[in-house]
C-alpha cells in the first residue's frame, strides 16, 4: 500500500518528470511520464525533429502539478487512487487483432527511422571528404523529408481508414432503414 510522503522531497522529485510520481509510490505513472519525456528528447535529438520539443514543457507541467495534486489529496482519496500507466498500448494497438498489414507498416516505419539515422551518420563523414556546401545541405535534409513524408502518409492513412469506417456505418444504417 502506498503512503503519503514528505512534502519537501515530493517538491524536489516533482521537478523531474515522472520522478515525483515514483517517489509518491505510483511507479507505473512515473515510468510512463519519464519514458515519454526521454523518448521525445530522443526523437528531437537523433531524428532532428525539433518541434517535438514543444511538448516537453506541457509534459513537465502535467507531471509537476499531478504530483502536487496527489500530495494534496485527503487520505481516503489518496489510498483509493490506483497506480496505472498513462497509455494503454493494449487498447490502442490490440495485439490479438494485429494483422500482417500492420506488421508491414511498423516494419517500414522502423526501416525508415533506422535508415534516417544511418544516413545522418554517413553524411557527417562524406561531408568531411567532399566539401560542397549546397550539395550537403540538401543531402542532410533527406532524412527529415523522409520522416515528414512518413508522418503525412500515416495521417492520410488514418483519415482514409476512419472515413471508410464511417461510410460503412452509414451504408449499414441505410440498409436497416429500408
Amino acid at each position: 500500500m502506498t503512503k503519503k510522503k514528505n512534502g519537501f522531497l515530493a517538491l524536489c522529485f516533482s521537478l523531474v518528470p515522472g520522478a515525483g510520481e515514483m517517489y509518491m509510490g505510483f511507479m507505473k505513472q512515473g515510468v510512463s511520464i519519464m519514458s515519454v519525456f526521454w523518448v521525445l528528447i530522443f526523437l528531437a535529438a537523433f531524428l532532428d525533429i525539433g518541434p517535438v520539443l514543444f511538448i516537453l514543457p506541457i509534459l513537465w507541467c502535467y507531471s509537476f502539478f499531478n504530483v502536487h495534486n496527489i500530495r494534496g489529496m485527503s487520505d481516503e482519496e489518496f489510498y483509493a487512487l490506483e497506480d496505472d500507466y498513462l497509455f494503454h498500448l493494449d487498447r490502442v494497438l490490440p495485439m490479438e487483432k494485429w494483422s500482417q498489414k500492420q506488421n508491414t507498416i511498423l516494419a517500414l516505419i522502423l526501416i525508415i527511422v533506422g535508415a534516417s539515422m544511418l544516413w545522418n551518420y554517413l553524411m557527417d563523414y562524406l561531408n568531411w571528404l567532399l566539401p560542397n556546401d549546397t550539395y550537403w545541405h540538401i543531402m542532410n535534409d533527406v532524412p527529415q523529408v523522409c520522416v515528414s513524408l512518413l508522418l503525412i502518409l500515416g495521417g492520410l492513412y488514418l483519415i482514409r481508414g476512419k472515413k471508410r469506417e464511417l461510410d460503412e456505418k452509414e451504408e449499414k444504417q441505410e440498409e436497416l432503414m429500408k
